[in-house]
């Protein structure tokens, strides 16, 4: 069978440097068989996490309920996944949906979450929170930040890596953003020529607070050595593996609640070997579908490389403007994906 294109890489430029942004311009043919610095705003915040503790106990009942909701009556027997672990207290999912913007606050062209002014970005979130309650008034929304802390760069860089490593500066102006609207944030690694090995723990200061969760991004993963943007990159089980298991060690150290760990995804050979993944209580993987164009391409993506492959949630990303470059030049509507087998609990718009 011969599935339709779906979205690749577009090059940015951004004063001297030159960013990639997830899932832009061009395409590909979808394959059918297919380190910390002493501050005192992190450090403070950390002190936070040690009152996570006395959290209520995870209603079991409710949860499996909210399972079979999100299945949405899926007949393929992949939904829900099975044997998954009951998440410990204080978990988001699947008892709410998140909802989030997505970018970089150097650039206006990377997503929502840099375009427009705080107020003002906060201002639209909501209204998409609006609707989405709208659409499922029987599941909270919890609002959001999803923000590209290492971002893919067009330029080698002093290590040679083709990485921009954001400072603490701009990661902690979008905590702030997001504390004065409670929402939650999103830290994503673009690793290029490095490695997730190397690249988590430069954040795990951030990834200590309570409300900052985990993103990777396997488009951007040049295991082979090649120019980020030139092809589409990969993560192994092993490598989301790897980074659920440096989550669980965190939050068992910090007693933590449990972290949202999001994995893009729009091919096959973004994420391999899948069934290796393993679950863990403390960690609520995410797999996120990223890809952009018409409705009905969006929709086969997701059948084919998140439906069909099941790991434990689900995602999906909605372009304000790629998605409107195609007949009938539209987003897509919460109601529209609340028909989707499972239904996606976490949704990003860029």
């Amino acid at each position: 069978m011969k599935l339709p294109q779906i979205a690749g890489s577009l090059l940015l430029g951004i004063a001297s440097m030159t960013l990639f942004t997830n899932c832009s311009s061009s395409t590909q043919q979808a394959d059918a068989h297919t380190v910390s610095h002493k501050d005192t705003s992190a450090t403070d915040s950390t002190t936070e996490a040690a009152a996570t503790t006395d959290l209520a106990p995870i209603d079991t009942a409710l949860y499996h309920r909210q399972l079979a909701k999100i299945a949405n009556g899926d007949t393929t027997g992949r939904w829900p996944v099975k044997n998954q672990p009951v998440p410990l207290p204080g978990s988001i999912l699947p008892f709410k949906r998140i909802v989030v913007y997505y970018g970089n606050l150097h650039s206006k062209k990377m997503g929502a979450l840099g375009e427009y002014p705080p107020k003002e970005m906060w201002s639209r979130l909501n209204a998409e929170v609006k609707r989405w309650e709208k659409a499922d008034p029987s599941t909270p929304v919890q609002a959001g930040v999803h923000y590209i802390a290492a971002v893919a760069s067009g330029t080698p860089g002093k290590d040679g890596k083709y990485i921009n490593r954001m400072g603490d500066n701009q990661i902690d102006s979008v905590l702030k953003i997001a504390k004065m609207h409670n929402g939650i944030v999103f830290l994503d690694i673009q690793v290029a020529l490095s490695n997730i090995r190397a690249e988590l723990p430069r954040l795990e200061k951030y990834l200590a607070l309570p409300n900052v969760h985990l993103g990777i991004d396997p488009e951007f993963s040049m295991k082979g050595g090649d120019r980020p943007g030139s092809r589409i990159g990969t993560y192994d089980a092993d490598d989301i593996n790897y980074c659920s298991q440096y989550l669980v060690n965190l939050i068992k150290k910090h007693n933590l609640p449990p972290k949202v760990f999001t994995v893009h995804r729009f091919t096959k050979k973004m994420v391999t070997n899948y069934k290796n993944i393993k679950l863990h209580p403390e960690v609520q993987i995410v797999m996120h579908m990223d890809g952009w164009g018409q409705p009905d391409l969006k929709v086969g993506t997701y059948r084919y490389f998140i439906q069909n492959e099941p790991v434990q949630f689900t995602g999906f990303k909605l372009f304000y403007k790629n998605d409107l470059k195609k007949a009938p030049n539209r987003l897509m509507t919460p109601e529209e994906l609340m028909k989707l087998k499972p239904v996606p609990i976490y949704i990003q718009y860029q």
